[in-house]
C-alpha cells in the first residue's frame, strides 16, 4: 500500500532551519516526481518545490527560493525539505505529494495538485517567536 508520511514540523522560530523528511512505503519513490505544498490558515494550498524522478531535478516557489532545498535520499526512500531563514509567514501545513513518472520528465513548484496521484496528511509548521 503507497503511503506517504510527513515529519519534521512544529514550533520555529524566525530564521530557524528545521527540516521536513517524507517518508515513502509501498513504492519506490525515485520513480516518482515528489512535491512539497503548503497551506496556510485561511489560504489555498500552494506548490511549494517538487523534485524530478529521474535526474532529481528542482524547481521552487519564488517565495522560498535560495532558503528551502527539496533533495531526496534513495537508499531511505525519502524526499526532504530543508528550510532556512524561516519567516512568519512560512507558517502552514506542509505536504507532500507523489507523481509516478518513471520516464524523465520536468516539474515546476507551480504545478497544479491534479497532477498527483498520493498525499500525504501533511506536517504543520508553526514559525512564531
Amino acid at each position: 500500500q503507497f503511503q506517504l508520511v510527513e515529519s519534521g514540523g512544529g514550533s520555529a522560530q524566525p530564521g530557524g532551519s528545521p527540516r521536513l523528511s517524507c517518508a515513502a512505503s509501498g513504492v519506490i519513490l525515485k520513480y516518482y516526481v515528489t512535491g512539497w505544498f503548503r497551506q496556510a490558515p485561511g489560504k489555498a494550498r500552494e506548490g511549494v518545490s517538487c523534485i524530478t524522478s529521474r535526474d532529481g531535478g528542482t524547481n521552487y516557489t519564488d517565495s522560498v527560493k535560495g532558503r528551502f532545498t527539496i533533495s531526496r535520499d534513495n537508499s531511505k526512500n525519502t524526499v526532504y525539505l530543508e528550510m532556512t531563514s524561516l519567516k512568519p509567514e512560512d507558517t502552514a501545513v506542509y505536504y507532500c505529494a507523489a507523481d509516478w513518472s518513471p520516464s524523465p520528465t520536468t516539474c515546476t513548484a507551480g504545478d497544479g495538485e491534479w497532477r498527483y496521484e498520493y498525499w500525504g496528511k501533511g506536517t504543520l509548521v508553526t514559525v512564531s517567536s
